[in-house]
């Protein structure tokens, strides 16, 4: 039974319109997910589509966990068949959960499978994908090329070496991989064991005899350095909220020193220690051109018995209910007023605060770039049709949508990429049904050249790409 028709998603002629003769067929350029470079850069080839599909998809592990499949068929020591089955089982009972449309738009897209993924059909649909992985249309560079992939920004440890990322730099592969500094370790000053040793090799990788804090801001620098030269032109942030104290409240070279002697630092401590050095990184990225992203509101680690057992990023996260508002304009306005407020995406993952997130992106533009503040695209949890569909109108009535550098994957598998078709399907529908409505003028190639912006352009223009050959080295 053919279900993700030609149409899928578009409720009227003028969507239909708008996505097949405007966003279908624009490049795709993905400056935000988690896939492991040395897979791109060894154009892996997968074993079979469990490998290649749910190894490491929590989003999936938390379907299967629901319907009560033993955690063997999961993360545990059944064999790939085996698990994929069981995906198979699940996949019937996830109607309404944007896994269904994913799952089978994935498997038409990069398989041409439009067959349902059932238990019935679950054995042989494992063996035609695992089949098709086995030729280089279907390896990791195959696959992001089948997707029309441009270019793409993935998210890298300060320590990391980018060797990866080098070595994709001098040879031709037609899609360019780029790295995105992700210094979240570097400031996870609440396990000063681990803090130490994070400092040890800085030290190490950096030749800077880290002995205080202005020494591990100059190695850090040295990194940023390293990751410019490298082509990087973005950093990530994964934080709960964003903190903000006075500076000077605490005296962060007593604080630094009290780490490296293993101490644990107060409460109030960590956070002034996240806050100083996350203002130090964020006035660098100014110095750069960078743009900075911070995805915020995430309850991360929930379940310390299956955190002890499976370790982080396994499906125990959730929706966290922090205060945002005032800290998150506090450390915006540090920046501003020195005018070291470097380009910024605001990621949101608690709907409740989509009209703040997108209101105090508009505090801080200041006419230097287009859309220099963003309002960023819906985020995990909320990377569905109706996440979505809120994050877009709320950018819409706050803000400017013309202005957005649009989707992402966030994602760490290769064959995720059809959410931007996913969400240019949404994009389309959504002005169709308001041209419909009267509520937005029939000028189909005024509303289809800004779907393609949105889709592409603006995102070239704003991460400063020069198309699939980004500049690397200081400008």
């Amino acid at each position: 039974m053919k279900f993700i028709t030609e149409n899928f998603l578009l409720e009227t002629e003028i969507a239909q319109e708008l996505y097949h003769d405007y966003a279908k067929e624009m490049p795709i350029i993905d400056y935000h997910n988690h896939l492991p470079p040395a897979a791109i850069a060894s154009n892996h080839q997968f074993a079979n589509i469990t490998e290649a599909w749910l190894h490491g998809d929590h989003y999936k592990w938390r379907a299967m966990r629901a319907l009560g499949i033993n955690e063997k068929y999961i993360t545990g020591t059944a064999s790939d068949q085996d698990k994929f089955l069981k995906w198979a089982e699940t996949v019937p009972n996830t109607l309404r959960n944007p896994l269904y449309h994913w799952t089978h738009l994935e498997l038409l897209r990069y398989f041409d499978i439009d067959e349902l993924l059932t238990p019935k059909s679950g054995l042989e649909i494992y063996r035609k994908t695992s089949e098709k992985l086995q030729d280089k249309t279907h390896s990791a560079i195959g696959l992001l090329k089948q997707q029309n992939v441009e270019l793409l920004c993935t998210t890298d440890d300060p320590l990391d070496s980018l060797e990866h990322h080098l070595s994709t730099g001098q040879n031709d592969l037609d899609i360019q991989m780029l790295p995105a500094f992700r210094p979240d370790k570097a400031y996870a000053v609440e396990d000063a064991k681990a803090l130490v040793q994070y400092v040890e090799r800085l030290a190490d990788l950096t030749g800077i005899s880290i002995t205080s804090y202005q020494d591990y801001l100059d190695a850090l620098k040295n990194r940023i350095a390293f990751f410019h030269q490298a082509g990087s032109r973005l950093s990530d942030h994964g934080l709960d909220q964003p903190y903000f104290f006075e500076p000077g409240a605490f005296n962060i070279e007593t604080l630094f020193k009290k780490v490296l002697k293993g101490k644990a630092l107060e409460h109030q401590e960590v956070h002034y220690f996240k806050f100083e050095t996350l203002l130090h990184l964020c006035r660098e990225y100014h110095k750069y051109g960078w743009t900075q992203q911070f995805h915020l509101g995430a309850l991360r680690n929930t379940n310390e018995r299956m955190l002890s057992t499976l370790g982080p990023d396994t499906g125990f996260d959730s929706i966290g209910d922090f205060q945002q508002a005032s800290s998150m304009s506090k450390f915006l306005n540090e920046l501003d007023k020195t005018n070291q407020l470097t380009k910024t995406i605001l990621y949101n993952l608690n709907p409740s605060q989509n009209e703040v997130f997108a209101t105090m992106a508009g505090n801080f533009n200041d006419g230097t770039v287009k859309g220099k503040m963003q309002y960023g695209s819906a985020w995990w949890y909320l990377d569905q049709l109706d996440g979505m569909e809120k994050q877009i109108n709320t950018l819409s009535n706050m803000g400017m949508l013309s202005s957005f550098v649009g989707m992402l994957t966030d994602s760490r598998s290769f064959l995720s990429f059809p959410r931007h078709e996913y969400f240019r399907r949404l994009l389309c529908n959504i002005f169709g049904n308001d041209i419909e409505k009267g509520l937005v003028p029939k000028d189909i190639p005024f509303v289809g050249k800004m779907i393609q912006d949105i889709s592409y352009h603006n995102a070239k223009s704003y991460f400063d790409f020069d198309g699939t050959k980004a500049k690397r080295g200081v400008e």
